[in-house]
């Protein structure tokens, strides 16, 4: 028998090829059903409640796990709003972690867009009034100086997993103050349930450096620091100190970095991506989750990737990531540099991007020379969307703007009017910040447009054909990306693992979807989705230099020769495992 330290609480032991699994704890009645790790609730045996001191402290029926799931679901059912659910499922995880993500892998459609977007926009505008639990880690001001022993005070010894967010961008609502911590809390539930990663190394922060938000710092019940938001070289210091923490705490974790603000993200990504293994959900998950979205469209339509004309409405972390991503699979398809980046327009608030506007940092790198774009927009000036869709004869719009209504009718004709069969992706989130509605969309194509959604949408029907629309979610990017990162213990996520990453899934639903039409898996497939991802993943990390010794160790296990077979039994399941009292207290 083994034993995987897990917490000061609570520990696993297991055969050497690790099964017979069991849960020692160190902490046995009442706390023992405090714990959401540890608790079982009416699930607990009756040997197990005589053992571990629980008896009447339970009601005493002794229940199956589906049974359980039955009860809680027609709770959860009773209910009649999203944000109502929203908290009943929070609740549910903070009593019992197996059962939470149990009914969440149960109903995995219907429950992701209330454990996220496009519920969790309003859980998060709503965070102060509907706070109950306290969840993950909180770094401040207050603390951050102190960060050894804030560590130390988080029960999870081999944290793999870190969902990160400074609060600043959230989704399309912007500084939310505190209240952003509900990203990623909802993030690693989609981890667990989507990727396989156990909620035992999983670990959600939110550093509180501040917020611009006067109202917030007004509020008596606002429950983060009530200052302003740290810039510059005080809040880059912060991050440092929240780095230092991870590696020394939890060196096996890989972070992702979640709704940072665009003037730093980029920054934030480069600082450390070489420190710790890390990867931005909002650059680099969204950039493969358009670009395999984009290739899926072009198969199905029998055309090639090099051949398409990108503009892209929304030039923060986003749009630059898919634009990057966009030019990389554009180059992958045998373009040269130089051309996939005239092939992928990329517009702000003020227009095209172009080097007459003089602009510096990362948007500068995706401006288009003036000489190229002159004559589209008359008396010289800024070329807007519908001029740009013109101007570049377009034959693919995707929008990460925030912005609805973006894509209107006049931009809609436009591109279908020079394309016979556009590929339009309205990808911002939650669902009232989308750029169009798919109904708009085939209205105004004629029910030409290929289109899919960021936020989750109902089927369109459209002249008697009735068309599914394919929702463009992170969520069949970051599980699958995060997971494979930790399985082969890579010290780094590379540009290659990314784009690894979105070819595998756009492989994954041509083959497995393209009958039906999809230019994504539905949510009920992500597991299966995040398998594929995960899978291929590994296999780019094992391949670059430097990971030779990483490689040798897969070799000497046989990982290798089923390498999807390996990843799919090292993901996690929401079962219960026997539950005894461990023989000492290891404090």
């Amino acid at each position: 028998m083994r034993t995987r330290q897990i917490s000061p609480y609570y520990d696993i032991t297991e055969d050497d090829n690790g099964t017979n699994r069991k849960l020692v704890v160190y902490r046995v009645g009442y706390a023992l059903l405090r714990y959401p790790l540890t608790n079982k609730g009416t699930a607990f045996s009756a040997e197990e409640r005589v053992a571990l001191g629980l008896e009447g402290l339970l009601p005493p029926k002794i229940a199956t796990l589906d049974e359980q799931l039955a009860r809680v679901y027609a709770g959860y059912e009773a209910l009649s709003t999203p944000i109502e659910r929203y908290q009943y499922l929070r609740a549910l995880q903070e009593r019992n972690e197996v059962l939470f993500h149990a009914l969440l892998a149960q109903h995995l459609e219907e429950m992701s867009p209330v454990v996220y977007t496009p519920t969790v926009g309003d859980a998060v505008r709503q965070f102060n009034a509907l706070y109950q639990t306290p969840r993950g880690l909180s770094l401040s001001p207050l603390n951050i100086d102190r960060w050894r022993a804030v560590a130390d005070n988080y029960p999870l010894e081999d944290v793999r997993m870190i969902v990160v967010t400074d609060n600043s961008a959230i989704l399309g609502i912007g500084d939310q103050g505190y209240g952003g911590l509900a990203i990623p809390i909802g993030k690693l539930a989609l981890y667990t349930v989507g990727g396989g990663v156990s909620p035992f190394h999983t670990l959600p922060v939110s550093l509180d450096v501040g917020t611009t938000r006067k109202d917030l710092i007004a509020d008596p019940f606002y429950l983060g620091v009530p200052q302003e938001r740290l810039t510059g070289e005080a809040y880059l210091d912060f991050v440092d100190k929240f780095v230092a923490m991870v590696a020394e705490r939890w060196p096996m974790a890989v972070i992702q970095w979640e709704d940072l603000a665009k003037d730093v993200a980029y920054e934030v990504l480069e600082r450390f991506r070489e420190r710790v293994p890390s990867f931005n959900d909002d650059i680099q998950g969204t950039g493969a989750v358009a670009l395999a979205g984009v290739k899926t469209a072009c198969a199905r339509l029998g055309q090639r990737l090099r051949d398409q004309t990108v503009v892209i409405s929304g030039a923060g972390a986003g749009g630059v990531g898919v634009a990057w991503a966009m030019r990389r699979g554009l180059e992958h398809d045998g373009l040269s540099p130089e051309e996939a980046a005239r092939r992928v327009l990329v517009l702000d608030s003020r227009g095209l991007l172009t080097t007459a506007r003089g602009l510096t940092g990362y948007k500068a790198d995706y401006a288009q020379p003036a000489d190229a774009v002159a004559g589209w927009a008359p008396d010289g000036r800024t070329p807007d969307l519908l001029e740009t869709v013109v101007g570049s004869r377009a034959t693919v719009l995707l929008g990460l703007s925030g912005q609805p209504g973006t894509f209107d009718e006049p931009v809609v004709r436009a591109i279908a009017a020079a394309c016979e069969r556009p590929i339009i992706f309205p990808l911002s989130n939650p669902t009232s910040a989308s750029e169009a509605t798919p109904e708009d969309l085939y209205a105004w194509s004629d029910g030409r447009a290929v289109v899919a959604t960021g936020s989750p949408f109902a089927p369109v029907t459209w002249r008697g054909a009735t068309h599914k629309i394919g929702q463009g979610n992170n969520v069949f990017i970051f599980p699958g990306l995060g997971l494979g990162t930790i399985l082969a213990n890579a010290k780094r996520v590379s540009d290659a693992m990314v784009m690894a990453a979105s070819s595998a899934l756009a492989e994954y639903t041509a083959e497995r979807w393209a009958d039906a039409g999809l230019i994504y898996p539905p949510v009920s497939d992500l597991r299966e989705a995040s398998v594929r991802v995960a899978t291929a993943v590994v296999k780019q990390a094992l391949s670059e230099e430097g990971n030779g010794a990483l490689l040798d160790r897969w070799v000497e296990q046989g990982a290798l020769d089923d390498l999807e077979g390996y990843v799919r039994t090292h993901g996690w399941e929401p079962r219960y495992l026997p539950v005894v009292a461990g023989a000492q207290r290891p404090f």
